[in-house]
């Protein structure tokens, strides 16, 4: 006697149960501490440039912070493990268009939507953090290379700086709402999987081991280098 709980296919057999995926690695070490520390970057600079004042010398050590993490994420879009590699994730027209009309699954990583989400957003920081450092607003703050500009140019530059702002609010603002989205209609807790590092989805968990990592931290020292070389010319 079959137990009430066997599923049955449409000739009447019994169709064997399939076990639900189990929670499978896709964001390694080096991605999670990314995508954390920069948030935690991005809420200080933008409370350190408001409140102003001696404040200010913070909010430029959390900009070189800001600009050492973007530059670390553009090489691991090349060196890191398979879900956080541009290629992985980044799709053209066609696959964005497929997605959008629901004749493209979710995958492990970022879906391809997502993805642009995620270009605009290192796109915007670059802009950020580099225009700032030529900024200069003439009283009491100047960025470490608006030496080397002219005054028009440091002007110009500061101006992208204070327009890129708003920028950062409506792509921050578009992200939270994909996570919410997330959470509230596909039943998924991004959050939480951005934290563990791992999601239930049926697919080839990412690499996460001790040479990633180690690869990682050569990189981020290579980079954050590179920001002192910057700020100190």
């Amino acid at each position: 006697m079959r137990s009430g709980d066997d599923a049955m296919d449409d000739a009447g057999s019994p169709v064997p149960n399939r076990a639900s995926p189990a929670p499978t690695r896709v964001w390694d070490l080096p991605t999670r501490l990314f995508h954390w520390t920069l948030t935690a970057l991005i809420v200080f600079s933008f409370t350190t440039a408001k409140i102003g004042g001696l404040w200010m010398d913070w909010h430029m050590r959390s900009g070189y912070a800001v600009l050492t993490l973007v530059l670390f994420r553009l090489l691991w879009g090349f060196a890191g493990s398979h879900y956080a590699r541009f290629a992985t994730f980044v799709r053209g027209p066609r696959k964005v268009l497929a997605y959008l009309t629901g004749r493209l699954d979710d995958t492990a990583g970022h879906n391809p939507l997502g993805a642009l989400s995620v270009l605009a957003l290192l796109a915007a920081l670059l802009l950020q953090a580099g225009s700032g450092l030529f900024a200069n607003d003439e009283i009491f703050t100047e960025g470490p290379l608006a030496k080397l500009v002219s005054g028009s140019t440091s002007s110009l530059l500061t101006s992208i700086h204070h327009r890129g702002e708003f920028v950062l609010y409506a792509l921050v603002g578009l992200h939270l709402a994909a996570v919410v989205f997330y959470a509230v209609f596909k039943r998924q807790n991004l959050v939480s999987a951005m934290v563990r590092g791992d999601r239930v989805v049926d697919a080839q968990p990412a690499r996460d081991d001790l040479a990633l990592r180690v690869r990682a931290l050569v990189l981020f020292g290579l980079c954050a280098g590179l920001t002192w070389y910057l700020v100190t010319l």
